[in-house]
C-alpha cells in the first residue's frame, strides 16, 4: 500500500493532469503557442504517473469487488477461487505501489540535466584565486572519474596567476543531481605560501549551479538584447585577437550581462554566451521563487541562496566541512582530487530524507 503522503500527492497529479486537459483543449488558451508547449510538456511528464496510478487503483478496486463477493457468499469453491486471484491482484498491487513509490523518489526518478557551473573568487584576494583554481580542479577531475562531458566556456584569470572567475558546463548520468547542491560561498582556510608567520588565512569563493533550460522552459525577446562584439584580450590588456571576436551579452530587463572571448570565432563566443545567459536568466527567476515560496525553502537541502556558506575547507587539519547537513570529512586532499561521491551521497541522501517526511 502507498503511504498517505504519496496518495496525496497521486491525487493531486491527477487532478492536475485534468486540469491540463481541459486547458489544452480550451481553443483560447491553445492560442498561445507558448503556453501551450509548456502545459504540453507538463502534460506529457504526468501522463506516465496518472497513467501508472489509475492502473493501482483499478487494482485495488478488483481486490475490494473479490473481498465482498467472498464474504457474502459461502461456497467453499468459489471462496478458494476468489482468494487465489486476490493473491495474484496483491501482487500485482505490489508491483504498481512500488513503481509509483520510485516514481515520487527524487534520487530515483530525477532526470539527468545539462548544467553551467561558475567559480567566482571572493574575498581573500590571492588566496580566493588561488583557490578558485583549486575548485575549478576538483569539479574537472570528478567529471573525469565520472565520464561526464565537460566544455570550457568562459576562463578569466588574474595578474598573478589565480583564477578570476570559471565558467564551464557538463553533462552526463547524474552530473545534475549530484553536484546541484554545490551553489553557495565556498570557504577556505590554510597558511598562504607568502604568510612568512604562518597565520591561517580565510578566503572565499562562490560557486554558482546553473541549470541549461531547453527551449520550452525560457524565451527571450530578441529585442530584449543588447550585444556588443570587440577584440578580446588577455591579462592585463595585451591583444590575443586582431578580429572582433570577443562578445558581450547584455538582457536588458534584468540587466544580466555575460562576455565570452575565449574561442576565435565571434559565432562560437556568442552561441556559448546565450548558453550561459539563458541559464543565468532562469537561475535568476529560480532565486526569486526561493524567496517568496518559504515552505520550499525549507524543504531543501539548503535555500539555493549565493550568499549562503555551505562548505569550509580547513587545510590544518585536513577537513571538508558541509555546514547544511552537518557532513565532515578529514579527507581533504582526496576531495580536492575529485573523490566528491562520499560527499555527494550525503548531500543526496539529506535531500531523500526532506523529501520523505514533506
Amino acid at each position: 500500500m502507498l503511504r498517505p503522503n504519496d496518495e496525496a500527492k497521486l491525487l493531486k497529479a491527477q487532478e492536475r493532469f485534468r486540469e491540463l486537459e481541459s486547458l489544452l483543449s480550451d481553443e483560447k488558451i491553445a492560442s498561445d503557442q507558448a503556453q501551450k508547449r509548456k502545459n504540453s510538456k507538463e502534460f506529457s511528464d504526468l501522463g506516465q504517473i496518472v497513467e501508472l496510478y489509475r492502473s493501482y487503483q483499478k487494482i485495488l478496486s478488483q481486490i475490494n469487488e473479490l473481498q465482498e463477493m467472498v464474504k457474502a457468499k459461502g461456497d467453499a469453491e468459489f471462496r478458494e477461487l476468489a482468494q487465489s486471484e486476490i493473491k495474484d491482484l496483491e501482487a500485482q498491487e505490489q508491483t504498481f505501489s512500488q513503481q509509483l513509490a520510485d516514481f515520487l523518489d527524487p534520487s530515483k526518478n530525477e532526470p539527468d540535466k545539462d548544467i553551467i557551473i561558475e567559480i567566482r573568487a571572493g574575498t581573500g584576494g590571492l588566496e580566493a584565486s588561488l583557490f578558485a583554481g583549486d575548485l575549478y580542479r576538483m569539479y574537472t577531475k570528478y567529471a573525469d572519474l565520472k565520464g561526464w562531458r565537460l566544455e570550457l566556456m568562459s576562463y578569466v584569470t588574474t595578474e598573478a596567476g589565480g583564477v578570476k572567475e570559471v565558467s564551464f558546463s557538463l553533462s552526463g548520468k547524474e552530473c545534475s543531481k549530484r553536484l546541484k547542491w554545490e551553489s553557495g560561498i565556498h570557504r577556505v582556510q590554510r597558511v598562504p605560501t607568502t604568510e612568512a608567520s604562518g597565520r591561517i588565512h580565510t578566503s572565499a569563493v562562490t560557486v554558482a549551479i546553473l541549470f541549461e533550460p531547453e527551449e520550452i522552459d525560457l524565451e527571450i525577446n530578441p529585442k530584449d538584447l543588447k550585444i556588443d562584439v570587440y577584440r578580446s584580450s588577455g591579462p592585463g590588456g595585451q591583444s590575443v585577437n586582431t578580429t572582433d571576436s570577443a562578445v558581450r551579452i547584455t538582457h536588458l530587463p534584468t540587466n544580466t550581462v555575460v562576455v565570452c572571448q575565449d574561442e576565435r570565432s565571434q559565432l562560437k563566443n556568442r552561441a556559448k554566451a546565450m548558453r550561459i545567459l539563458r541559464a543565468r536568466i532562469l537561475d535568476h527567476m529560480q532565486q526569486e521563487a526561493f524567496q517568496k515560496e518559504s515552505a520550499l525553502r525549507k524543504s531543501q537541502v539548503g535555500s539555493g541562496d549565493r550568499s549562503e556558506k555551505i562548505r569550509t575547507y580547513n587545510f590544518p587539519d585536513r577537513r571538508v566541512t558541509d555546514h547544511r547537513i552537518g557532513f565532515t570529512s578529514h579527507q581533504l586532499e582526496s576531495i580536492l582530487n575529485g573523490n566528491m561521491d562520499e560527499l555527494t551521497n550525503s548531500l543526496m541522501a539529506a535531500e531523500k530524507e526532506l523529501k520523505e517526511k514533506n
